[in-house]
């Protein structure tokens, strides 16, 4: 059965993932960049290679969602999947549902920080940042790929607020939302609290190994990761349409305070949109 890792992007769905690799395939936790391989991304071209589909329209893979779920799940092993996608319907086709899915871990970020990234990733100003984050309509594919792949990859994320409702109030599978926020602030206890939801949502009754989560939270340190990527290169940051460089995953991390370097009225606009989620995920609106 699938177990998702679920968030909008650049929300830390990575930094997660890595944690659970470290936990869940390794036999220490300490962090190896090949463990995190045994976490993939769904939907991706390589689960609709037997389907036929038309790469070259947009979301036309969505008819398939299900039926690849389907052939991933015949082992009926659990696989832990890493997805920027809404929960629910796209092009009259559902996502996911019960019979595929066991649980998620949905990881929701401040979209005023969530915005410093989105900027840098893909390279955008502030006013197609700031669209691009309340577009409804939002989706998002390998676009280094396109020539040879085309929307094989296509993600329907919709905007930040409804990105995040569709898997909170959905009622299929269980899931346990965590905010980056106490994941940077309290790692261990809330990794800890990530284990026994899973296990719980399992049906394991495997002990918590507590030395495993200390080992990846200490292996996995943003300041080690980001030495790592510039030292050796990350595999999953993407080329800059700008020239041959790769843009750094690990950008800011902690150091991404929108109090401190977003514009005002960058803000306020955020703000406007996103008010009532803010207040109830306890974010500032001041």
């Amino acid at each position: 059965m699938i177990y998702w890792i679920a968030s909008y992007p650049k929300s830390g769905n990575t930094w997660l993932r890595i944690l659970l690799s470290c936990y869940f395939y390794t036999k220490d936790g300490v962090y190896d960049e090949n463990s995190l391989k045994n976490i993939q991304q769904f939907p991706e071209k390589q689960y609709f290679h037997e389907f036929n589909y038309n790469q070259n329209i947009i979301g036309d893979t969505t008819k398939y969602w299900l039926k690849a779920q389907e052939k991933i799940n015949e082992d009926k092993k659990l696989r832990f999947f890493k997805t920027h996608n809404v929960f629910g319907l796209v092009n009259n086709s559902h996502f996911t549902n019960k019979e595929n899915s066991i649980g998620c871990i949905y990881i929701v970020r401040d979209p005023r920080n969530i915005f410093t990234s989105i900027k840098n990733f893909y390279e955008m100003d502030n006013d197609k940042a700031l669209k691009w984050m309340m577009n409804q309509n939002q989706y998002i594919y390998d676009i280094h790929n396109f020539e040879k792949d085309g929307y094989s990859d296509f993600q329907f994320i919709s905007s930040w607020d409804n990105n995040y409702k569709s898997w909170k109030l959905q009622k299929k599978i269980p899931v346990k939302i965590i905010k980056y926020e106490d994941l940077l602030d309290q790692t261990f206890t809330v990794f800890k609290e990530v284990i026994e939801f899973i296990n719980l949502s399992i049906n394991s009754s495997e002990p918590i190994n507590k030395q495993k989560i200390k080992n990846a939270v200490n292996s996995t340190l943003f300041s080690k990761l980001q030495s790592k990527e510039k030292n050796e290169g990350f595999s999953e940051a993407i080329l800059s349409k700008k020239g041959d460089k790769k843009i750094p995953f690990f950008f800011l991390g902690p150091e991404n305070n929108w109090k401190k370097i977003l514009d005002t009225n960058v803000k306020n606009k955020i703000i406007d949109a996103f008010k009532k989620n803010l207040i109830e995920l306890s974010y500032s609106v001041d």
